[in-house]
C-alpha cells in the first residue's frame, strides 16, 4: 500500500539530456557550418537549420517534463481452512497489491511542479481489472469485478509547490493511510489487520476528492481531503466526506492521528479515527495502532494493532495481533510472516495466519467459512515482481 509508493519503478532515459543535445546541435550547425555551406546549399541548409530549431525549442520544452511508467505483479497460492468450508485459489496481491500506471510531473519553474499520477489495479490471477466506486456508493453494475482496467487506485492531477501540494481526483483517503503504514502486512495478504477497511466505502479511497498535502514544518505534516457523491441538491448527500491526517516524524520515531467522516445513506454516517505509531530500533521495527469507527445507529467497532518488522537472514520477518469488536462480536487475528528479496525488483513471500471468534463472530481467512465462536486458518506463498 500506503500510500507514497514508486513500486521498484524504473526512471526513463532522461529527456533533460536528450533536449540539451539537440540545442548543442543546432548551436554548433548554426555557428559552425554556416560559413562553410555552399551557394546551392544555401536554401537546404535553411531548412535543415529550421527544423533543428523546432527539434531544439521541443527538446528544452521537454527536459521540464518526465513520464513513469510503473507496475507491480503479484501472485500467489494461498489456502484457508475453516469449520464449514475451506477453500485453495490462486490469487493476487499477497504482498503487495498488483497494478499498472503512469505518473509525470512537469517542472513549471519557480519552485512550482504539475503532476499527474494514473494508477489501475490488476487481478493477473485472472487478468481482469478492478472495480472502482466512481460516486463513493455501492456498485450495482453487473460487470463490476470483470470490466477491463479502470485507474481504481488513483487518478489525480495536482500541483505542488514550497506551500505544498493541492490534488485532485480519485485517491487514497488520509485516514485509511495510516492502517496501511502501521501494519507490518501493509494491509495486503492472509496477515492484513483486523482492524482496517472500517470506514465503509471511502475506507481506501474516494473519487471526486480535494487534496492538500502541507510541506514539512519541523516533522509535522497535515493531509486533508474532501470528497463528493456528486448528487442533486435535492438528494441526500450519499458519499460526501472529509477525512485528514496530522503526522510527526523525528528520526526513528514516526506518530499519527486520522479521522473521516463520510454520509453513506440518507441520515447515516460513517465516523472513523485511529491513532498510531512506530518506532524503529534498528533490530526490529515496532508498529501499533488503536482505530474506533462510529456508524448512526449501529455499536461502536473498536480495534486494534501491535506488530513488528523484524530484519532476520537477509529477508525480512513479520509479526501482528489484531483485534476487532463489535456489540460483543470479537475477532482477533494472530499473523507472522517471511519476505526474502531475490533482488531489488522481486521478492518470495510466505504468510500464516489464524483467526479466533467469540460472542457469535465468525471471521474466516482466504475464503474459508467458519462456524459463529469457531476458529480459521490460512497460509499462502508467492511472488512479487516491481517495474
Amino acid at each position: 500500500m500506503q500510500t507514497g509508493l514508486t513500486s521498484g519503478a524504473i526512471d526513463p532515459t532522461s529527456v533533460t539530456e536528450v533536449g540539451s543535445g539537440f540545442q548543442m546541435l543546432a548551436m554548433l550547425l548554426t555557428l559552425g557550418l554556416g560559413p562553410l555551406s555552399k551557394p546551392w546549399r544555401t536554401s537546404q541548409m535553411k531548412k535543415s537549420l529550421v527544423a533543428l530549431a523546432v527539434l531544439a525549442a521541443s527538446g528544452a520544452a521537454m527536459a521540464q517534463s518526465s513520464v513513469t511508467l510503473f507496475g507491480i505483479v503479484d501472485a500467489g497460492y494461498a489456502v484457508g481452512n475453516g469449520s464449514v468450508s475451506d477453500k485453495t485459489t490462486l490469487r493476487n496481491s499477497g504482498y503487495n497489491s498488483s497494478r499498472l500506471g503512469f505518473r509525470g510531473v512537469e517542472d513549471l519553474g519557480g519552485g512550482m511542479k504539475a503532476g499527474f499520477h494514473l494508477e489501475a489495479g490488476v487481478n493477473n490471477d485472472d487478468g481482469t481489472g478492478s472495480a472502482s466506486s466512481a460516486l463513493n456508493q455501492a456498485q450495482t453494475a453487473a460487470n463490476v469485478g470483470t470490466q477491463g482496467l479502470t485507474f481504481n487506485r488513483r487518478s489525480t492531477v495536482s500541483l505542488e509547490g514550497g506551500m505544498g501540494e493541492l490534488r485532485l481526483g480519485r485517491d487514497y483517503t488520509p485516514h485509511f493511510w495510516s492502517e496501511t503504514v502501521y501494519d507490518p502486512f501493509g494491509t495486503n495478504g492472509v496477515g492484513t489487520s483486523i482492524t482496517a477497511f472500517k470506514g465503509g466505502l471511502t475506507g481506501v479511497r474516494a473519487s471526486n476528492s480535494i487534496g492538500y498535502l502541507s510541506p514539512s514544518m519541523g516533522g509535522v505534516k497535515l493531509w486533508a481531503q474532501t470528497y463528493m457523491g456528486e448528487n442533486a441538491s435535492t438528494a441526500a448527500k450519499v458519499g460526501n466526506g472529509n477525512s485528514y491526517r496530522i503526522t510527526f516524524d523525528q528520526g526513528a520515531l514516526s506518530l499519527a492521528y486520522a479521522g473521516s467522516k463520510t454520509t453513506t445513506a440518507a441520515g447515516v454516517t460513517n465516523d472513523t479515527s485511529n491513532i498510531a505509531g512506530s518506532y524503529d530500533l534498528g533490530v526490529a521495527k515496532l508498529m501499533a495502532q488503536s482505530n474506533t469507527t462510529k456508524i448512526t445507529n449501529a455499536a461502536d467497532i473498536k480495534s486494534s494493532l501491535i506488530g513488528a518488522l523484524v530484519p532476520m537472514a537477509g529477508g525480512t520477518f513479520r509479526i501482528a495481533s489484531s483485534q476487532t469488536e463489535q456489540a460483543g462480536k470479537e475477532s482477533k487475528l494472530m499473523a507472522v510472516g517471511f519476505v526474502q528479496p531475490m533482488s531489488k525488483r522481486t521478492d518470495l513471500y510466505a504468510t500464516y495466519a489464524r483467526v479466533s471468534n467469540a460472542g457469535g463472530a465468525a471471521a474466516a481467512l482466504n475464503g474459508a467459512v467458519t462456524a459463529a465462536n469457531g476458529s480459521s486458518t490460512g497460509y499462502e506463498f508467492g511472488i512479487k515482481h516491481a517495474f
